[in-house]
């Protein structure tokens, strides 16, 4: 099954049809909305608003270990998430897509970031945290689309809810980092830890706050008709793509606890070996 995961502005996707709502519990709580379950052509489709269903969730309120989870519990192995980004670098304008690739963590309050812990200790390689298959596949129907796509960039991904200060921009961009955002961490992790194949589209909004044309700032009136616009489009993109959509089973994804569980089975208690039996699905 292919999961969408929307970001701020998407909180529906009109392609799926044969609409079921969801409720699904796990171990750590509720997701941030009932899931929408349904089809586009032949191929299953989960859909689940990142910020609910009304944007009444910070992205620091977000409960990732749920989201992830009930999507995987669900049947998902592979998830698309969509969202908002300032761009840190003048070639990626606003209105681009970018397909981010390797991330920096700037988070700072009690996200929790892994499945393990309490008695089950597992270290998976997040070298290549997001797949590459997958990015190529989205980069190639972005294109064909007539939309500018940028197929790798590094995210800076801070606390928020407040937007970012000059300083803190600058400091990114010498670090390499292309976009800003503040909810792929530790979303894109969750998802390695799950054996999800995982890939945001990023849309950027905004220039952050390191141009030095205070007009070219972000701010919320900024933000939000341009990505209501980029969300439009990517609405057709993934529609498309759920036709299109083939599972893999031969990516690094797909394997990555392979080895990586330390902890005896034997060793595990029963909600621990249940929890290690959806991730390892």
């Amino acid at each position: 099954m292919l999961a969408i995961i929307g970001g701020t502005g998407l909180y529906q996707l009109e392609a799926i049809e044969d609409l079921e709502r969801v409720t699904v519990q796990t171990p750590f709580g509720a997701p941030s909305a009932p899931i929408t379950l349904g089809r586009i052509g032949s191929t299953r489709v989960a859909f689940l608003p990142r910020h609910g269903e009304s944007h009444e969730i910070l992205p620091g309120e977000v409960n990732f270990r749920a989201n992830i989870h009930a999507l995987k519990k669900l049947g998902v192995r592979t998830v698309i998430g969509v969202s908002a980004v300032g761009s840190l670098s003048e070639e990626i304008e606003p209105g681009h897509f970018i397909l981010p690739d390797q991330y920096l963590d700037f988070t700072r309050s009690a996200r929790p970031s892994t499945f393990f812990g309490d008695g089950l200790v597992a270290h998976i390689s997040t070298a290549e945290p997001t797949c590459r298959i997958l990015a190529d596949e989205l980069e190639a129907l972005i294109r064909s689309h007539g939309h500018v796509v940028h197929p790798r960039g590094t995210y800076a991904c801070v606390e928020g809810p407040r937007l970012g200060n000059k300083a803190e921009s600058h400091f990114f961009r010498t670090l390499g980092c292309k976009l800003v955002g503040m909810t792929n961490v530790p979303e894109v992790y969750l998802a390695r830890e799950a054996q999800l194949r995982y890939v945001t589209i990023a849309i950027a909004t905004d220039y952050d706050c390191w141009m030095e044309d205070p007009a070219r700032h972000v701010s919320v009136e900024q933000v939000f008709p341009l990505y209501r616009e980029g969300v439009e489009k990517i609405k057709k993109v993934l529609a498309e793509f759920a036709t299109r959509y083939q599972p893999r089973e031969d990516v690094p994804a797909r394997h990555a606890l392979r080895g990586a569980v330390l902890t005896a089975r034997e060793r595990l208690s029963e909600q621990k070996r249940s929890l290690l039996q959806v991730l390892e699905s």
